[in-house]
């Protein structure tokens, strides 16, 4: 058995620069423009030492330079480069170059394709893969969306399943690879598209569903909910609203022209009157907005995955999370969605091991006024490498 790996060097630069998205070299260079950083590359290597630990001898196929071949050595892991792009050594890559690394991989034999990047990146891979037979594959979750139900929920995890392929392949589930249209989520219409079913490793507990939308029958509960967090709202304190139809419905409630799917900087006065401070700010404006100053995020569970943090909201990085001090959420979902959990927990994907071990435990879930849930959290990044998945 053997682990291939491919990098996307370039996803999630959009997430944390407010841009939804790092699909197109426009987008890209923006991204960097506002300061983003390259975070695929470090995910990667995260799940490859917690493969290395079990298998320190294992080689891994893979492709050259920023596109894998960087974090298999960085990893302490022996590189078998399979695919050069064309453009080498430039750091350039395309969408094209993903698919033919996937292709590359499977001729080289690889039994298991680990990736690591976003929804666009699955389907990049999954274009380039065999039909017949279908390789497995797995997400190192680095992107920004990530509706797709072929990730981990975290890179650790990841590594997990990975290093437990190689002792005895897992049962693999067909998976949806789902992806948007960035140009019309910018503009507030997500519309995710069904691009490919794949076969993803079975690993309860370490790989996540895929994104579940919130019926129309349900919006009389998103009001409801939205309605308590917003009581919950106390005067001076500043709020970072995050992205999701619960949270856009409470900017409504507050007759706020928040932004659709980014974050926004919200108070309230003495007498319940609101005020938009900053509207889709970006993850470096929101740690300034929050630095020295009472303040708590606002955020959504996303339906039938349970994520909080790190799945479309990077703009909330872990030193944003870790300024908001010792009550950092203030969490708002409908009561069908905790219930649609089947009591999987809420998860935390910071970056940030510590910080997520953190803030796991319970959280208070305002599903209406004056209702709330207590619902367990669990860190995505703190997946074990061997035994029975537990919630942390």
């Amino acid at each position: 058995m053997t682990i291939g790996l491919i990098v996307n060097p370039v996803a999630g630069l959009g997430g944390p620069t407010g841009l939804a998205g790092s699909d197109g070299v426009a987008v890209q260079q923006e991204a960097l423009r506002r300061g983003g950083r390259r975070r695929a590359g470090d995910r990667a290597v995260e799940a490859l030492r917690v493969l290395a630990a079990a298998w320190p001898d294992a080689a891994v196929p893979t492709a050259a330079g920023p596109l894998g071949e960087d974090a298999v050595r960085e990893a302490g892991l022996m590189p078998q480069v399979a695919y050069v792009p064309a453009a080498a050594p430039s750091p350039v890559t395309t969408p094209d170059d993903t698919a033919r690394a996937a292709a590359a991989l499977a001729a080289a034999g690889a039994t298991l394709i680990l990736f690591a990047g976003g929804d666009g990146t699955a389907r990049d891979v999954a274009r380039g893969l065999p039909h017949s037979p279908a390789l497995p594959l797995l997400g190192i979750p680095a992107g920004v969306k990530m509706y797709s139900a072929c990730f981990a929920v975290g890179p650790a995890a990841a590594g997990a399943v990975a290093a437990d392929w190689l002792r005895s392949p897992l049962t693999t589930a067909e998976a949806e690879v789902l992806d948007l249209d960035e140009e019309l989520l910018r503009a507030g219409r997500p519309d995710p598209r069904l691009f490919a079913l794949v076969p993803v490793p079975v690993a309860a507990g370490r790989t996540q569903a895929r994104k579940a939308a919130t019926p129309a029958s349900a919006r009389e509960a998103v009001r409801r909910a939205a309605a308590g967090a917003v009581d919950r709202m106390r005067p001076g304190v500043r709020y970072l609203i995050g992205p999701g139809g619960t949270t856009a419905e409470l900017g409504r409630l507050l007759g706020l022209d928040t932004s659709p799917l980014g974050v926004d900087v919200v108070t309230i006065d003495a007498d319940r009157n609101s005020r938009l401070l900053a509207r889709d700010v970006t993850e470096q404006q929101a740690f300034e907005a929050v630095r020295d100053h009472d303040a708590q995020a606002i955020v959504t569970v996303i339906g039938g995955q349970g994520f909080l943090l790190g799945r479309g909201n990077q703009q909330l990085s872990a030193r944003v999370v870790a300024a908001l001090g010792a009550s950092p959420l203030l969490v708002v979902a409908t009561e069908q969605k905790l219930i649609d959990l089947a009591g999987r927990p809420l998860l935390v994907d910071t970056g940030d091991p510590a910080l997520d071990l953190r803030l796991a435990g319970h959280v208070r879930v305002t599903t209406g006024p004056g209702s709330a849930s207590l619902y367990p959290v669990s860190a995505a990044s703190a997946a074990p490498t061997e035994g029975v998945p537990e919630c942390v």
